[in-house]
């Protein structure tokens, strides 16, 4: 069976998320979405709570399966025994920094490949980041993040 394994943040889960993840599930048997914990970022919904939004976002995708992990990526793959990591990029800047990430990864772990995918057409703007942004300014963001849990995402950023 083949596998692969897509880390993020995830806070929130938008729809450039949604579209690599069911991209990949479509070239893999079972995909492990894994929501890192970032001690350099303080996010606007806890873990367990982006864990329970991408459940909703990937309902539709049967081969999607959600899990919090609280460490390294190499430490998860090892324990996990997963080797096949896939990363979205977006644009040039992403493409080098995740090149950088997957040679550190590599470094800890060597059984360790990473995939970069390109971002879906359409979705190389998306960003949790911006869509956090458009909110904050009272934007409407429910083009930009999954349907499943667009409410509760808005209500959320929007205090509402």
């Amino acid at each position: 069976m083949s596998s692969c394994v897509i880390p993020g943040s995830f806070d929130p889960v938008t729809e450039g998320h949604t579209n690599l993840i069911s991209r990949a599930a479509k070239l893999f048997d079972q995909v492990t979405v894994v929501i890192m914990i970032n001690v350099r970022k303080k996010g606007s919904f806890t873990p367990e709570e982006r864990a329970t939004l991408m459940r909703k976002a990937c309902a539709e995708i049967p081969n999607v399966k959600v899990e919090i992990w609280d460490g390294l990526l190499s430490a998860y793959m090892r324990a996990r025994g997963e080797r096949t990591v896939i990363r979205g990029v977006r644009n040039t800047a992403e493409y080098d920094a995740e090149s950088v990430s997957a040679q550190a990864n590599r470094q800890l772990n060597p059984d360790m490949e990473t995939l970069l995918m390109p971002a879906g057409e359409g979705k190389a703007w998306v960003s949790s980041s911006a869509v956090k942004e458009i909110a904050a300014f009272g934007g409407d963001i429910s083009a930009f993040v999954p349907q499943a849990c667009a409410k509760e995402i808005i209500r959320r950023l929007t205090n509402t």
